[in-house]
């Protein structure tokens, strides 16, 4: 997929309050810091289409952006950010539950993993959620330039090889770099894969 054009349309603090429209969308998630906006950046060519930040958890609304004239990419909150009040991160965990469950232009979550971190509970409770949810889901896991090319590799096996203790089908996984590109390519021809499968519907 080639992306030409990528726009901010909206951001929203609840899921009735998002674009009116029937495209296609796809959600980004992960805990802070995981290094979603540089992914999304990396993702679309754009140095500064998602905002980076310095401090962890600063997305707090439900952001959409529109490519291509033909698919949302919805940048969500970030979970599991310490330095938040409970009642601001029970409020952001409504808002990501009932935009997820609600929102019937998703296709799918792309669920964002530190390559360089063991696997944390927060991320194993949220991917649980989601399967037992049924909702469409892959894993992206990010930062791979940091711990190098076959270990990168290797840690995202031995996570999936994790989830089989309660999965029986795996979902899709992707290892990334914001840095190097990594990944942009597949992960944009899953999407353009998915936009074709529902075209044909």
């Amino acid at each position: 997929m080639d992306i030409k054009k990528s726009e901010f349309v909206i951001s929203s603090p609840t899921w009735t309050k998002c674009p009116n429209d029937i495209k296609p969308e796809y959600a980004f998630i992960g805990r802070s810091n995981v290094g979603k906006s540089s992914l999304i950046n990396m993702l679309c060519n754009h140095k500064n289409l998602a905002k980076t930040s310095a401090t962890p958890g600063k997305t707090l609304l439900i952001n959409h952006f529109i490519i291509n004239n033909e698919w949302y990419l919805v940048d969500l909150p970030g979970y599991g950010y310490a330095k938040r009040s409970k009642s601001v991160q029970n409020k952001l965990e409504q808002m990501i539950s009932s935009y997820i469950l609600n929102r019937q232009q998703l296709v799918n979550v792309f669920v964002l993993i530190d390559i360089r971190h063991d696997p944390q509970k927060i991320d194993r409770e949220f991917i649980d959620w989601l399967g037992q949810s049924s909702i469409p889901f892959s894993l992206i896991f990010t930062k791979a330039d940091k711990v190098g090319a076959q270990k990168s590799q290797m840690a995202a096996k031995e996570y999936m090889e994790k989830l089989k203790d309660t999965w029986e089908e795996l979902p899709p996984y992707f290892v990334s770099s914001s840095e190097t590109k990594k990944g942009r390519d597949e992960i944009l021809s899953y999407i353009e894969e998915i936009n074709a499968t529902l075209n044909k519907q």
